[in-house]
């Protein structure tokens, strides 16, 4: 639906002028890369370093994988009584392909995952892609996790459980409390099935918080856990598809199933991530883009819309917005948004009917111009009820 839209957008613009649609679809970061980054890379490339764009080891440069694995012992690794090293960590061709090397590793033909709603889309295609199938567990009117309704879809043949905080598309991130919630209904359905249940973290809008939220790690709330992870939205380095994996140092097995992975991302034809984006991200690793610049849009939609009568929560990371539709059927608001050309995710794809979602990847001056058509479309909305 995402892609739908965004094409759309692209046929709309042509019809009517880029600065007279308002494409609020699709998560694409607008912001340039810090300045650091084009700096790195130049040095890199003037540099002439050997090998720099060669085969290395399927899991990526040793090196990398070392500052990296350091890195991460600060920020998700510190409350671990085992540290991180590079044997667990594994570079990617970003978050998705990092997800499908875990699935391609632990999946058989009918196994089953369960992912959180509202969930990002793409994990159905993910799962779909190794002979799995995604089942849906509920989450709460505030979209937190609920523990009762997950352990009640699991079944005997569930596999893994993949969580997203900050969350795409409600921008909400999951507490310590809801993490070890979580954990604990895997710690006991996994002594239930006589095998452990994998539960997979993606992470791509960790930085991407406000007012300086923690965001807790899934390591200390459960050691069967990894997390996936990108540079895509925090450095605005989408298109480079560069990303890792990190493993649990806790898990027991863990180096098998860093093998699994690192075979996993040769034989899907990734062979190995790119490499000199490798080289590049690990020296920018306490770097992000300017979160004010999204901060400043947020506020300006979320003051406007609710000024209207829309009903949200404001997020605490990402660059999105989840509202709810001012009718039961999101799909009909966002073809009335669409007539006011405003392209938007009805919430159904994101497993969560009634809802839909706005990108804040475009500038202020187009969201100020948007806020008209805003209006119109809830009340000719009102009107339908």
């Amino acid at each position: 639906m995402v892609r739908r839209m965004f094409d759309e957008g692209v046929r709309l613009k042509t019809l009517h002028g880029p600065d007279k649609v308002f494409d609020y679809s699709l998560g694409n970061p607008d912001l340039t890369p810090p300045t650091s980054f084009v700096k790195v890379v130049t040095n890199i490339l003037q540099s002439n370093m050997p090998g720099i764009h060669g085969y290395m080891t399927n899991a990526g440069w040793p090196d990398v994988r070392d500052k990296l694995a350091a890195y991460l012992n600060k920020t998700i690794g510190h409350e671990l009584k085992k540290p991180l090293d590079r044997e667990q960590v594994i570079m990617t061709a970003g978050a998705a392909g990092a997800m499908n090397c875990v699935f391609k590793a632990v999946l058989d033909p009918g196994s089953k995952v369960i992912a959180l709603a509202p969930y990002f889309m793409e994990y159905n295609f993910y799962v779909s892609n190794h002979g799995g199938e995604l089942l849906v567990a509920e989450t709460d009117a505030s979209f937190r996790p609920d523990p009762e309704d997950l352990d009640n879809n699991i079944t005997d043949d569930t596999r893994a459980v993949i969580i997203n905080s900050p969350n795409n598309p409600t921008g909400v991130i999951y507490t310590k409390e809801d993490l070890k919630a979580i954990g604990d209904v895997l710690t006991k359905a996994s002594r239930r099935l006589g095998r452990p249940i994998l539960l997979i973290s993606d992470e791509p809008y960790r930085k991407l918080v406000f007012n300086d939220k923690p965001v807790p790690s899934v390591f200390t709330a459960y050691p069967y856990s990894v997390v996936v992870n990108s540079f895509s939205k925090d450095l605005s380095l989408a298109g480079e598809r560069i990303g890792y994996i990190a493993i649990n140092p806790e898990m027991p097995g863990a180096e098998v199933l860093a093998s699994a992975v690192t075979l996993a991302n040769r034989i899907l034809g990734f062979v190995n991530a790119p490499s000199l984006m490798q080289k590049a991200v690990v020296e920018l690793l306490e770097e992000s883009g300017d979160l004010n610049i999204y901060r400043r849009r947020q506020d300006l939609l979320v003051g406007a819309l609710n000024q209207m009568g829309y009903e949200l929560v404001k997020p605490d990371g990402t660059f999105y917005l989840f509202p709810k539709s001012p009718v039961p059927d999101d799909l009909a608001f966002t073809e009335i948004l669409r007539e006011e050309l405003i392209l938007a995710v009805p919430g159904c794809g994101f497993a969560r009917a009634g809802y839909f979602r706005l990108s804040l990847c475009l500038k202020e001056e187009l969201i100020e111009a948007s806020l008209a058509g805003f209006a119109r479309a809830i009340n000719r909305a009102r009107q339908l009820n």
